[in-house]
């Protein structure tokens, strides 16, 4: 059965739509009407793309520092995760404190922690240590940290240190 709707508009004209009424009203039916295929079509622009030497040079930044990674023993690792933590949250506080520091420390952070991470885990793997064990030592780490202020803050308490030693030479 076929119907009209009439809508009112709010230029005082009134719309009218086919309605249908089905016989047989299903509250939870599915429409199995129309259906809209997307076509991509792939762009390209010379503008966009970026030049492939600066993409070797990206690659080869990141070799070069697993390269460094890869040298460290695993205590070394151990050691600059936790500053690179504390340093990441120095940067949350400093974010939630709506202080000036840059957007992009966020996510060099968290990928530097990543790769040293992922290379602490190869050497698990080497050694021969199953993904249970390696969890069970690393939660066995993760208590045996002593809290320490991360090396920005480190040094920034120093340099005030410094300058109050200055000061108080100045006024003697």
């Amino acid at each position: 059965m076929l119907g009209l709707l009439s809508l009112p508009s709010p230029s005082g004209i009134s719309l009218s739509f086919p309605k249908i009424y089905s016989p047989n009203p299903k509250p939870f039916s599915s429409f199995h009407g129309i259906q809209i295929q997307h076509f991509c079509i792939p762009l390209r622009i010379s503008s966009v793309r970026r030049n492939p030497s600066e993409s070797v040079v990206m690659m080869a930044k990141r070799e070069e520092e697993l390269k460094e990674i890869r040298a460290k023993t695993t205590e070394e690792i151990n050691e600059e995760v936790i500053d690179l933590k504390g340093e990441l949250f120095m940067l949350r506080l400093q974010k939630s404190a709506r202080n000036e520091f840059k957007n992009s420390e966020f996510s060099r952070m968290q990928k530097r922690i990543a790769r040293m991470l992922t290379v602490k885990r190869e050497r698990e793997i080497e050694e021969g240590i199953n993904r249970r064990l390696s969890r069970k030592l690393d939660r066995r780490w993760k208590r045996s940290i002593v809290v320490r202020p991360p090396p920005s803050l480190r040094k920034m308490q120093e340099e005030q240190k410094a300058k109050a030693e200055a000061e108080a030479e100045k006024s003697s």
